[in-house]
């Protein structure tokens, strides 16, 4: 599984029409991911997962956004929800051949909490037939959220999630790592603790820390003392300070703040900016209407991706979801 920094062919996204994601609160979604479209067809294709009936109004959206709709293509997939970095495909590349595959994961809408999750399973053997891509299945329950790789053999995760009882109870954490190796063509799992405050997800890794180089990570903070999340990620810190590359050097560490906390309808949600998107040529923020710390978020982020352009997208309504730009998107490598 390459690195999300290497170079991508497209960025598949599954259009938003589930309104219960968004109690009281999708309208403005759409609008946002045709934004969100608009800016990834600047540098890359765009691959969008929708039922037929979404098409025209989501061209619509998304041509009124600004997007170069002859870099952006929609396929008749129906989707139960939009959450594509989890129920699509996690792309493979072979070292020697540049053959590009997939691999096609369970998929359990995070342990069974939002049923019927038939359609969105549906959506990586969709997409090996429609690229003629080979597919290689596995029946373990894996989200592309819950993992991030170095591309170098290294494969980040967060105990919470993956070893977590609604996924995969007849499995032990020698067999989840076997899996990964497996089909992922990983050789070393770096096991983090638990998750943000929030997540529905049970603490997925691109909430939490980001490898942003082959040896560096970017790890989400929280400086009040007082917040849940400050020992959770206190934690984390703690755990990759551990860590040794394969040569034995300490990996460098960079950290990004967290937003404020904020609610809606008395929810806490779990916005963070290590959601962030890596594109060709961008780094895509997201951002939530909090002036100092996103502008810090997006330096830090920039810093971490010289040479990229950072394009901070406002998420204050998508959030609500549970979920930003990282969890809607999945990167199909060149």
């Amino acid at each position: 599984m390459p690195a999300e920094w290497e170079p991508q062919v497209a960025v598949w996204l599954s259009w938003p029409h589930k309104r219960a994601s968004w109690p009281g609160q999708f309208r403005p979604v759409p609008y946002t991911f045709a934004k969100i479209v608009a800016q990834i067809s600047r540098f890359e294709e765009v691959r969008i997962n929708a039922a037929v009936a979404l098409h025209a109004r989501a061209k619509r959206l998304c041509t009124a956004a600004g997007a170069d709709m002859t870099k952006v293509t929609f396929y008749d997939h129906p989707t139960n929800d939009t959450w594509c970095r989890d129920h699509g495909p996690i792309f493979v590349k072979h070292r020697e051949t540049g053959e590009v595959a997939i691999t096609d994961w369970k998929y359990n809408a995070w342990g069974d909490k939002y049923p019927p999750y038939d359609k969105d399973n549906e959506i990586p053997p969709s997409i090996a037939r429609k690229l003629k891509l080979r597919r290689f299945e596995n029946d373990m329950v894996l989200e592309g959220g819950s993992i991030d790789v170095n591309g170098r053999g290294l494969l980040l995760t967060s105990e919470q999630c993956l070893l977590h009882k609604n996924r995969n109870p007849h499995l032990t954490r020698a067999d989840i790592e076997r899996n990964l190796r497996d089909y992922l063509g990983v050789k070393t799992i770096l096991w983090v603790g638990e998750g943000i405050v929030g997540d529905d997800t049970d603490g997925h890794i691109d909430d939490i820390t980001r490898f942003f180089k082959p040896d560096g990570f970017v790890t989400a903070v929280e400086a009040n003392k007082r917040d849940p999340n400050h020992p959770i990620l206190e934690d984390v810190r703690e755990r990759l300070q551990g860590f040794r590359t394969p040569v034995g050097k300490k990996f460098d560490i960079v950290t990004l703040p967290m937003p404020k906390p904020f609610s809606f309808q008395g929810q806490r949600v779990p916005a963070s900016y290590a959601n962030f998107l890596i594109i060709n040529g961008a780094v895509l923020v997201p951002t939530f209407r909090q002036k100092k710390r996103d502008t810090e978020a997006c330096e830090t982020i920039g810093a971490c991706f010289p040479g990229r352009e950072v394009i901070p997208i406002d998420c204050y309504h998508l959030i609500w979801g549970l979920g930003t730009l990282h969890c809607i998107s999945q990167q199909q490598p060149a």
